[in-house]
């Protein structure tokens, strides 16, 4: 379901909260021109599994939603010798739920970004690429931005959006390192 913050008689995030207050789980994907944290934040605590600015070109848009809708549709099948989470340091993710925590915190991430962090844990310590980031947010080859290396942009945003949901439950979180030029890495605890 696509919910807009601002409706005629109740705003989206109220809509959601009496969906869920009597037990609708359909995934809600907000797409709003309010783009302030306040409202992400919000909408994500209230159930939402993403919120896209409307600004997005529509190409954009429509591959987001295709990809949202399509890992939600139903529970993915256990890959062979995945466990139901992983723990690594501090931090927790719980795969059949596709959340987050940070030293027993819950970290407020969408759907994609709970993707991102998981490919980076899953290869801590190693250097894991622009493309391979973009290629699992977008699928393999897509291609937007300026330019044939204009997808970085995208991964730095997201990046970006990721480190600041971790630093606002841990200000010192430090475990997303960039290698120039190439992607980014997660750093493992001692």
């Amino acid at each position: 379901m696509l919910l807009d913050w601002r409706m005629p008689n109740l705003t989206g995030i109220d809509l959601l909260r009496r969906m869920r207050g009597v037990g609708i789980t359909i995934p809600v994907i907000f797409l709003t021109v309010l783009s302030d944290d306040f409202y992400e934040q919000a909408a994500l605590e209230g159930g939402a599994v993403d919120f896209i600015d409307k600004a997005r070109r529509l190409p954009i848009l429509l591959k987001r939603l295709q990809l949202i809708a399509e890992g939600g549709r139903s529970v993915p099948e256990p890959q062979p010798g995945r466990t139901p989470s992983l723990r690594l340091g501090q931090l927790m993710l719980g795969f059949g739920t596709n959340r987050a925590w940070w030293a027993e915190r819950a970290v407020d991430l969408t759907l994609t970004e709970f993707r991102i962090v998981t490919l980076l844990a899953e290869k801590a310590g190693q250097d894991v690429g622009y493309r391979e980031i973009y290629d699992l947010v977008h699928g393999k080859d897509f291609i937007a931005g300026h330019g044939s290396e204009g997808y970085r942009a995208n991964v730095r945003t997201f990046i970006k959006r990721i480190r600041k949901k971790f630093r606002d439950v841990d200000a010192d979180f430090d475990h997303i390192e960039n290698y120039a030029s190439f992607g980014y890495r997660w750093v493992a605890e001692d």
